[in-house]
Parts: structure tokens; sequence; C-alpha cells
């Protein structure tokens, strides 16, 4: 994958940069039947999904020079797509002068311990007190690729998910990481809390997962052919017991990040999370115990293979959870 140098559309004094080039596409006959978000993630890797949707129906994406009636509709073959991406915007998200643990920053990204219970970006619900606000304060430059509620934010983690996450300050930087997510070339490490006892020491999930069919705000494990490839592997740390509940210490290592994934596959597997009031059971913990130990990927500038590592939280070490290294 080509490295990219420092440089690009930062986010600075909320100033808005210039758009991005335009792309076009041809499309072969042997896609015929492809969706169109389907085909532009394969062809555009480092923009997500919901973004080149929300393009798609802003009027950014052409089809045989017409807007689309909708995202995903179905390509016959041989037409020509242009895509326009918007001209990005300045975040109406504020400063705010919140706590942060910074592993590593420099010119291109920051790398940050996020605390748990703290929402990433602003949304319903969360318009204030979220990561962005404090990186706000924080940096002079973000990247803005991400959208205008999204200064910077490459990947994210769940409000209750504890751990590391890199946060991309030019919009070249942003596009690289990216698109090593999507290639699966950054190492995800996470620990986890998972209910009862394994009988194997370690394993694989290996099963799509996609929106439950039901209850909109879940995910769920899908059958072949639906949903989106996921796969996470596992390994025994250690077992526990806490108040009579039988407790195993998991080490999890993503390969893919679909929402909510590690919750789903340890639900699958019948180790749902402590503390999950979703997929596992709350009990007495104050949140889901999952926690991103480790993060390592190519640093966009330098091309140097970076790695990051989060101490083990406070409600993990409470638990008997043994602090150490991660293990391949």
């Amino acid at each position: 994958m080509p490295l990219l140098a420092n440089a690009g559309n930062p986010i600075r004094a909320g100033r808005v940069s210039s758009a991005s080039p335009v792309h076009h596409f041809n499309v072969p006959s042997e896609r015929a039947g492809t969706r169109l978000d389907q085909f532009l993630c394969v062809l555009l890797p480092e923009h997500s999904r919901s973004q080149l949707q929300e393009w798609t129906r802003c009027g950014a994406v052409l089809v045989d020079g017409a807007v689309p009636s909708k995202p995903g509709v179905k390509l016959r073959g041989g037409e020509s797509i242009r895509v326009e991406p918007p001209a990005p915007v300045p975040s109406s998200a504020q400063p705010e002068d919140l706590p942060l643990t910074v592993l590593h920053e420099d010119a291109d990204l920051i790398v940050i311990d996020k605390a748990a219970g703290m929402v990433v970006h602003p949304a319903v619900g969360n318009w204030t007190g979220t990561l962005v606000n404090a990186l706000l304060h924080h940096c002079e430059d973000l990247s803005v690729e991400g959208g205008e509620e999204r200064p910077g934010i490459v990947h994210r983690l769940d409000k209750e998910t504890s751990g590391c996450l890199v946060v991309a300050k030019n919009d070249q930087s942003h596009r690289a990481l990216s698109a090593q997510f999507a290639g699966r070339e950054v190492r995800k490490v996470y620990l986890a809390v998972a209910l009862g006892r394994f009988r194997e020491l370690k394993g694989s999930v290996q099963v799509p997962i996609g929106r439950h069919p039901v209850h909109r705000q879940k995910m769920a494990v899908m059958p072949e052919g639906k949903g989106r490839e996921a796969r996470t592997d596992w390994r025994v740390l250690a077992e526990i017991e806490r108040h009579g509940q039988a407790l195993t210490v998991v080490q999890c290592r993503l390969f893919t990040g679909r929402t909510h994934q590690i919750r789903v596959h340890m639900a699958h597997t019948g180790h749902g999370l402590l503390g999950d009031a979703v997929y596992g059971r709350k009990l007495y913990a104050k949140r889901h115990m999952l926690h991103a130990w480790q993060i390592g990927f190519t640093h966009p500038g330098s091309g140097r293979w970076m790695q990051f590592t989060s101490s083990v939280p406070d409600d993990f070490l409470e638990l008997g959870v043994q602090a150490s290294e991660p293990l391949d």
C-alpha cells in the first residue's frame, strides 16, 4: 500500500479544506446485480459504506449522469459512475477541556487511551462531552475526511469500551489509515471478561454479522450469504470467579471491524460479556467488560510499524484480571 506524506486538508479553527478529487468508474458486465454502495466500497475502500451511502443520497454520486433512486440500487453492468465527494465542512462540535490520556502524538496522528463511558463523536443524545469535543480542544489540526461531526475519527469504540483508538490529523493520514483498516492490516487486540468457562483454550468465530431483523438497535449473527463477513480469534488467558459467577478472561483479536463484533461473537459462543445488558448479562458490572488492549499499524507518514498497548483498566483489575502483555 502506498504511504502518504504529512499534508492534507486539516480542520484548523473551523476552516474548510479543499474538495477531494472526482472519481470516474465503469461497471464491468460481471458486476451486474451488485448493489451500488457495495460496488463503491470495493473501489473506494478508504471511505466507509455509510459515508458513500450519504454521498449518494445528497447527489454526489451519478450513475449514467443521473442521481440513483437509492444507495442500494442494483447495477446492470456497463454503467458510467461519477463520484464527486462533497467539500468537507468544519465541525459544528465545540472544543471542550476534557481529560485525555494520550499514548502517542505527532504531526499526522494521535493515539488515545479512551476512557470507558466516553462517546467517540457527537450524535443524537450526546452532542457534548465526546472524544471529538476533547480532541478539538487538544489538537490544532484534525482531518475532515470523516464528516462534519467526526473530525479525525478513523474508527470507533463503543461508549462503554475503553482503550486504544487512533485519530488522524490530516486527510491523507485519514485515508491511509482507513485503507489499512479496510485491508485488515491493522492489528487489533482486545481484552474481555466473558461469562462461564470455555471448553477449549482458543478458537475462532467466523460467522457473518448484520442488523437484527426485529431489534434494529442490535446486531446479530446472520445466515450464510447474509450480513457481512466477520472474524474474531479468541484465546483464554485466565479463569476467575466473582460473586458465585464463573468468568473467563479472554484475549480477542479482530480481523474485521463490524459493529459490536466481539460482543456478538462471544454471545454466539454461549459466553456473552459480563456487564453487557444487550448480548450478555449486566449482573454487578457497571459496563460491558471490553477493553481495546492493543493496536498496531503502519505510520502513514514514516512507513514505520507502530504498536501501542493500553494499561488494563481499574475495573478489570478489581475483578482479579492480571496485567500482562498481549499474546500472539
